[in-house]
This record gives C-alpha cells, sequence and structure tokens, in this order.
C-alpha cells in the first residue's frame, strides 16, 4: 500500500471545487456585456490556466483590447455572482478532515486569484483545513506558473520534495510536480487529459477512494 506523505499540496479547480458552473456563468455574461454571441466550446477541455488563457481560447483571439474588455467583464460578474456556484467535489470535506486527524500538513497551489479563492473556500467551510495558500497573485510580480508556486512553498515552509505530494486534474499540476521531484496523484473527476507524460503516482477516480491509503497513515 502506498503511504502518503506527511505534506499534501492541493490544486483547486478541478481537484477541490467543480468550479465549472461559475466560470461558465461570468464567461457567457462577459461575452453578452461585450456585446458578442456565447461561445460554442467545451469549456472542461480549456479550464485550468488563468481566466485570460480561458477567454482567448473561448474567443479564438489574442486582441489585447478585446481580451482585456471581456477580463473586465468576467472579473465582475464572477467576483459577485459566478463564484457562489462553485461547489466542492463530492467527499472533499470528509476527505480534508480525515487528512487533518492523521496529521497531514495541508496547502493550497492554484491558478485562482486569491481573493476569490479564500471566498470560496470560507463559503464551503474548508478554509481552516490549510496552512497556507499560493496563488499567482501571492506575490508582486505575479508567480509566472504553479512551477513557481511551489519552489517557494518549498523554501518558505521549508519542505523537502520528498515530503510532499501533490493532488490535481491537469497537465500543468503533473508537470508543476515533476519540475520539483513532488509526487503527483491526478483525480480523474476533474478537467484534465487523462494521457499524462509526466509520472503519476496514483489515479483516483473520487476522493473516497483516498481512504483506504489514509488508513494505513501514522505520519505524526
Amino acid at each position: 500500500m502506498i503511504k502518503l506523505p506527511q505534506c499534501v499540496l492541493f490544486d483547486l479547480d478541478g481537484t477541490l471545487l467543480d468550479s465549472i458552473p461559475g466560470i461558465a456563468y461570468s464567461i457567457k455574461a462577459a461575452f453578452d456585456a461585450a456585446g458578442l454571441p456565447a461561445p460554442a466550446f467545451d469549456l472542461r477541455r480549456i479550464i485550468g490556466p488563468p481566466v485570460r488563457t480561458i477567454l482567448s481560447r473561448a474567443a479564438a483571439t489574442n486582441d489585447t483590447a478585446l481580451l482585456d474588455e471581456l477580463e473586465r467583464h468576467f472579473r465582475a460578474s464572477y467576483d459577485t455572482e459566478g463564484w457562489r456556484l462553485t461547489v466542492c467535489f463530492p467527499g472533499t470535506s470528509e476527505l480534508l478532515a480525515a487528512m487533518k486527524a492523521a496529521g497531514h500538513r495541508l496547502f493550497i497551489i492554484s491558478n485562482k486569484p486569491r481573493h476569490i479563492a479564500a471566498t470560496c473556500l470560507e463559503a464551503l467551510g474548508i478554509a481552516a483545513y490549510f496552512e497556507q495558500m499560493y496563488t499567482r497573485d501571492s506575490v508582486e510580480p505575479p508567480y509566472a506558473s504553479k512551477g513557481d508556486m511551489l519552489r517557494a512553498l518549498l523554501a518558505d515552509q521549508p519542505l523537502r520534495a520528498v515530503d510532499c505530494v501533490m493532488v490535481g486534474d491537469t497537465m500543468e499540476d503533473a508537470s508543476a510536480a515533476a519540475l520539483h521531484k513532488i509526487s503527483f496523484i491526478f483525480m480523474e473527476h476533474g478537467y484534465g487529459d487523462l494521457s499524462l507524460a509526466e509520472p503519476v503516482l496514483l489515479k483516483l477516480g473520487n476522493f473516497s477512494e483516498f481512504m483506504p491509503f489514509l488508513a494505513v497513515e501514522n505520519v505524526q
């Protein structure tokens, strides 16, 4: 049986949080406000990167002025209404409580803006499980990637890569973990591509599948 390291680093969107309803709502609101027809696309296939990248793909454009406008309208909608449609994936609270009881240290690594990430975690009742959250806008200038966020976490805490595992749902999560030689657990309930090229410690369909690994833990 695989033994989980003491520190568990979670991505948010597609891993802990099902954010598609709120993001889809606010993308439509942004396109409506910009006078554009609603985009026809599969949001699950493009979610994960920063919202400007998502909007660029949805609108099939790199036009700076248009993307500035869409991002402004998106933020106005998402920061007031869209985020409220976010829900936890089934079993999230139970898993986090079990991990804390087993002695794990929990952290967030996310592309989500810090204020909205914190608001979602508080509203969903899971903020207290996490020691610290690393987002792109946690520093100025912003982190360029999740790899940079992980580098900062390892240095700040400080932690060894062998003492950590990253839990995520995208190639970006897997690549960031591999960059720092951190083990990676892929959540199949998320939005990412299943054909991952990076090393994967486990592929899990849902959070209930974590429980057998916690049952053999003694990390305190």
